[in-house]
């Protein structure tokens, strides 16, 4: 987590993956972008692993550590997340991680950022040295499959924790270990929203 000035008062920054964070009580999805999820491991060319994922959520909070950081955006997608460019004072973090190989241009939203994709590309860092998966196929893929397995088809599992009440979506890295105990109170859901809406937060990999 980062703390910066903001006005009079100061507000907890914190990064919950590779392209979101939160800055008090507002979640901000980076606008543009796909980094890779938390859990997920890239190609390197002798067809090695290595995690991606990691790697993008901890250049995140580089970049957020000690800026002067503002985010601009006013559209609220599905999530009730404000999608959002973040700045530490003229520095566009969200072009920064795409020039790192750290995310994809989310070109199926916003072309923004695709001349940054191309240049990372051909210099073939981060997620260019090798063919690997976009994060949006990895999330697709692995809902598939867990939904198949899932009660009634509803994959996301509601987790109650010392660290409160959690979703873990399919591309969790700790899906597979996290177990849904009914008479407890834990709940299977259909999507995210729902999980919102009902109490459970996502992780926040930056802090947990």
């Amino acid at each position: 987590m980062a703390t910066l000035p903001t006005g009079a008062a100061a507000q907890t920054v914190t990064v919950v993956d590779g392209d979101t964070i939160e800055i008090g009580a507002t979640t901000y999805r980076l606008k543009g972008i796909d980094a890779p999820e938390h859990g997920q491991k890239c190609n390197r060319p002798s067809g090695s692993l290595w995690p991606c994922g990691k790697h993008a959520t901890r250049a995140l909070q580089s970049l957020v550590e000690g800026a002067d950081l503002r985010c601009v955006g006013s559209e609220i997608d599905d999530y009730g997340r404000t999608i959002a460019t973040c700045f530490d004072a003229d520095l566009d973090l969200n072009k920064e991680l795409v020039l790192k190989g750290l995310a994809w241009a989310f070109l199926k939203y916003s072309t923004i950022y695709e001349q940054e994709q191309k240049y990372a590309k051909s210099m073939k860092v981060g997620i260019w040295q090798a063919d690997t998966q976009p994060a949006w196929e990895f999330r697709a893929e692995r809902w598939l499959v867990a939904q198949q397995e899932a009660p009634n088809g509803c994959p996301i599992k509601g987790n109650i924790s010392k660290q409160g009440r959690i979703y873990h979506a399919p591309w969790s890295p700790w899906y597979s270990r996290t177990s849904v105990n009914l008479k407890h109170g834990e709940k299977w859901f259909c999507d995210e929203s729902e999980a919102k809406a009902a109490g459970w937060r996502a992780p926040k990999w930056g802090r947990e």
